[in-house]
């Protein structure tokens, strides 16, 4: 069976490779290119190159914008906060480019913690820049959390009521964009989901932890691919 193609956004940072220091690299973790092989996709990494996202995203079926660094204030309005990182503006531009191709031509997005984020930003949503209370406990660890899913939903349909999933943010969801309806929660209320409000929309659905992570998300990926495979038989 054809394997949809999949672009995955890359995060942009610095590493020290071998025996050279300080190189600028485009990067993501395996994990999410795993789960979209696993899932039967196949996965591109899309570098925060914002002129050149329209011609990379000719040729894909289906748009995962992944986890990272915060997004900038200044996108829904708010000034940079004392716990907010400083602004990786190449990122959110190129990833905001890639959004709107996609939603223009209609393929499936799926969204990882900051690309659920972006994604209701792009509509008009806020952020908290600080919630103690979900900042990881130790910093580089993923925490797992059970969240409460609308069951009647997308993510319900692919996660179930309940599900177990792996978290590291210090930032949420405050007033969430036009178009999203939230589908799941933390306990103390946090939006930990979202999806396209209505239904009848192309596959629209983001989860604020980290989807790449665990056996309870494999749902996910799997209703993801298969939208994006019933795109390429239209």
């Amino acid at each position: 069976m054809t394997r949809p193609v999949v672009a995955l956004t890359a995060d942009a940072t610095t590493v020290n490779w071998n025996i050279w220091g300080d190189v600028s690299v485009a990067l993501l973790p395996q994990a999410y290119m795993d789960k979209v092989a696993a899932a039967g996709g196949a996965p591109v990494l899309l570098p925060p190159i914002a002129e050149a996202v329209e011609a990379a995203m000719a040729g894909v079926d289906a748009l995962l914008m992944s986890g990272g660094a915060d997004v900038d204030p200044a996108l829904y309005g708010a000034e940079r906060e004392e716990f907010t990182f400083p602004p990786h503006k190449a990122r959110d531009a190129s990833e905001l480019a890639a959004l709107a191709v996609a939603e223009r031509r209609g393929i499936p997005v799926l969204a990882v913690c900051r690309g659920l984020q972006l994604i209701s930003i792009s509509r008009g949503g806020t952020l908290n820049q600080h919630l103690p209370e979900h900042s990881p406990a130790v910093p580089g660890r993923y925490e797992p959390r059970t969240i409460q899913v609308k069951p009647d939903s997308l993510l319900g349909a692919a996660l179930g009521p309940s599900p177990t999933v792996y978290c590291h943010h210090h930032q949420g969801i405050d007033k969430l964009g036009a178009g999203l309806v939230a589908t799941a929660w933390s306990d103390d209320g946090i939006i930990e989901g979202a999806e396209a409000a209505d239904p009848s929309a192309p596959f629209l659905a983001g989860l604020q932890a980290h989807g790449e992570l665990g056996e309870d998300t494999v749902g996910l990926f799997e209703a993801f691919i298969e939208a994006a495979r019933a795109g390429m038989r239209r």
